[in-house]
């Protein structure tokens, strides 16, 4: 089978160069949501700033937060209400970070030990209720129902999706409709609530915000594409994380699915050893990675990113050009070649 990828920049320096072209349209207030995070990581327990800032600190890009500020700028929003929601945005988005990793038990994120390696479970747990506390209280301080709402809706289905990827793991029998609709709530779903809100501070038309709400929706599915394409073709440097992590916790995500429904049966065979029954030794990694290469599951996955991709950038087709717009494409672009 041909799989054909659209052909996209790869060099990482024109990567980086998408991503600070939004970063300087938007660099005044995504400097400003910096320093509102500092300010709402405070307490008098010592142990919240320090494990927070560890995650924060760690590199994140903060995509999340500039789609708010984006979004606002490019309906043309005036007022103060971007950088208190696309903290809240920040702070969900972080505290989800906290959770996977005591659930998947991991130990690297974005390329430095995570906080339950240092602290523990108990504390990252804990942590992460207080940063959707603080979520929240930002969200409130808006005084914009419509806005409590989406973001509340959005808390909501990730939770959901987190825990409907529980009941899917090691579980082979999983359609691809079933993991679309998985990683389209525990990703896509605040990815859609960080561009939408900015429609609405910005009180601009019915059709606007659902334009901005479908790219989110439609890159933050392409997003966790490339993310679990990545898990079995990047290295541990390009990752940030240990390679294979979602392998060794039997998680079923789209490029299993596709070489174990093309597989033989000795091939099936392997993956419901090591993903259903989690019965795995130090070579298998590599013959699952050999298994994907030869069905281009990894292709495959990338694919269908690309293909999200270009339903995004056609969901802001309702907004006319400008560079704000041209930022939101690039960042689409940004998404899909981490994987090249």
């Amino acid at each position: 089978m041909s799989v054909t990828v659209p052909p996209l920049r790869s060099d990482q320096r024109q990567r980086a160069d998408r991503l600070d072209g939004a970063r300087r349209l938007v660099g005044a207030d995504l400097e400003r949501v910096n320093v509102l995070i500092l300010e709402r990581l405070q307490s008098e327990v010592s142990l919240i700033p320090e494990l927070a800032r560890h995650l924060i600190a760690s590199g994140g890009k903060r995509v999340r937060p500039m789609l708010t500020l984006l979004a606002a700028k490019l309906c043309d929003y005036e007022g103060e209400a971007q950088i208190a929601l696309a903290t809240a945005v920040e702070f969900i988005h972080t505290a989800t970070l906290l959770h996977d990793d005591v659930v998947d038990e991991s130990d690297l994120r974005r390329g430095t030990s995570t906080a339950n390696t240092i602290w523990g479970n108990k504390s990252p747990v804990l942590v992460g209720d207080f940063l959707f506390s603080r979520a929240f209280q930002l969200m409130v301080a808006t005084d914009r129902m419509r806005v409590l709402e989406i973001l509340a809706n959005a808390s909501a289905i990730l939770a959901e999706g987190e825990v409907a990827q529980l009941v899917t793991a090691n579980d082979l029998s999983t359609t691809e409709d079933a993991y679309l609709r998985v990683i389209e709530a525990k990703t896509a779903s605040l990815f859609k609530a960080a561009c939408e809100v900015g429609a609405v501070i910005a009180d601009r038309p019915a059709v606007e915000e659902r334009g901005l709400a479908d790219y989110g929706t439609h890159i933050g599915i392409a997003f966790q594409l490339v993310d679990d394409a990545l898990d079995y073709a990047a290295s541990q440097a390009e990752l940030g994380k240990t390679v294979g992590d979602d392998f060794r916790e039997g998680k079923i995500t789209l490029p299993v699915l596709l070489a174990y429904n093309a597989g033989s049966s000795e091939e099936r065979a392997f993956w419901e050893r090591t993903m259903e029954r989690l019965d795995q030794s130090e070579v298998d990694l590599s013959q699952a990675q050999a298994y994907l290469s030869r069905h281009q599951g990894v292709e495959q996955t990338i694919e269908r990113a690309c293909q999200h991709g270009a339903r995004a950038k056609a969901a802001l087709d309702v907004f006319p050009s400008s560079p704000v717009r041209d930022a939101l494409l690039d960042l689409v672009d940004f998404c899909i070649e981490r994987a090249y």
